[in-house]
């Protein structure tokens, strides 16, 4: 056990918090865990300008990735059912609707009560949508004009 002389003796180097902030990566104070609420941090109209400006981006993105997987969808749909017509393929419907029954009673069983993961994520993600309002609703005005481009 070291003696109150060496103690006393001992340096300490003092760290300013602003200078510690700035040096954070913008990603990590806005997102980390113990970030806390943005309204806290930033101005109404920066919590606006992050939350639209991604918004918008994933919006746009969602678009085009949706169209693209309608398409190969519809597309696929569509070559199937040539395929059955033609005879190229043959379709058990009865097997088919076996199966879909099946499925149905499986996913009734298993809607009554969600796993404990994804509940923990909805939680999650209800205290950060409450905890920064400003940046959610910029995200959704975001994500709706990326939609419509």
């Amino acid at each position: 056990m070291p003696d109150m002389k060496d103690m006393s003796e001992e340096t300490f180097d003092v760290m300013e918090l602003a200078e510690y902030a700035k040096k954070q990566k913008w990603w990590k104070r806005v997102f980390s865990k113990d970030s806390g609420p943005i309204a806290d941090k930033y101005s109404v109209a920066t919590q606006l300008a992050i939350g639209g400006v991604t918004g918008w981006c994933a919006g746009y993105l969602f678009q085009k990735v949706g169209k693209l997987a309608a398409s190969a969808v519809g597309g696929g749909f569509l070559l199937l059912q040539i395929a059955n017509h033609t005879g190229y393929v043959k379709v058990d419907w009865k097997r088919v609707e076996r199966d879909v029954d099946k499925a149905k009673k499986q996913l009734k069983l298993n809607t009554k009560k969600p796993p404990k993961e994804i509940r923990t994520k909805v939680e999650e993600v209800q205290t950060f949508v409450k905890k920064n309002i400003v940046l959610t609703g910029g995200f959704a005005g975001g994500f709706l004009i990326g939609l419509a481009s």
